[in-house]
């Protein structure tokens, strides 16, 4: 047993390595890394089609245009609102598309409007009652190209919200709350 835990230790800390990757400094605060790294992320919208590739960090800082573009890609297609996306949500995805070899994240759901979460929790299991969606702090994605359960796992190892595994739709939640994990460990 002892063996199967050091393997499991080593498998961890490799994998939060791959999970940093060439963001890590950056994204932990190291002011040289982060005046020097720009952060690019690409989108694919499943639902309205809308593509999107931006630089949303650059020479030490947030680009507003570049977020404000964000924020209309990921608004609730369904009712057209827009929210502010938190820029560590981003963050979480950069370093994540980095861990996986990059590519385009898949928008299943970004922001929802309260109307529509309520909407999705009659109609549903398994939507919150005050989800994260409704405060720009969520994100339901794939990356092209990366098996979702491996994307779940690089989620799962970078440790900084709630990931959330769902196999049979082929997605995986993201957000910047408290670490915690739901979904099958398969996979």
């Amino acid at each position: 047993m002892a063996t199967l835990d050091r393997t499991d230790a080593r498998r961890r800390t490799l994998l939060k390595a791959l999970a940093l990757g060439p963001l890590g400094p950056a994204l932990a605060g190291s002011p040289a890394a982060a005046a020097t790294e720009a952060r690019t992320l690409a989108f694919h919208h499943t639902h309205t089609g809308e593509r999107l590739e931006v630089v949303y960090y650059a020479h030490g800082g947030y680009l507003a245009d570049a977020l404000d573009r964000v924020d209309r890609l990921l608004r609730d297609f369904r009712t057209g609102e827009r929210h502010p996306i938190d820029p560590r949500l981003l963050d979480t995805l950069c370093a994540l598309g980095l861990a996986c070899g990059g590519g385009t994240f898949e928008i299943i759901s970004g922001y929802r409007s309260p109307g529509t979460n309520a909407m999705l929790r009659r109609a549903s299991t398994g939507v919150a009652e005050h989800s994260l969606h409704t405060v720009g702090h969520a994100i339901d994605v794939r990356l092209v190209g990366t098996p979702t359960a491996r994307l779940r796992d690089a989620a799962m190892v970078l440790g900084r919200g709630g990931v959330g595994y769902y196999p049979g739709s082929d997605f995986v939640h993201l957000d910047i709350g408290r670490v915690r994990t739901w979904g099958p460990r398969t996979g």
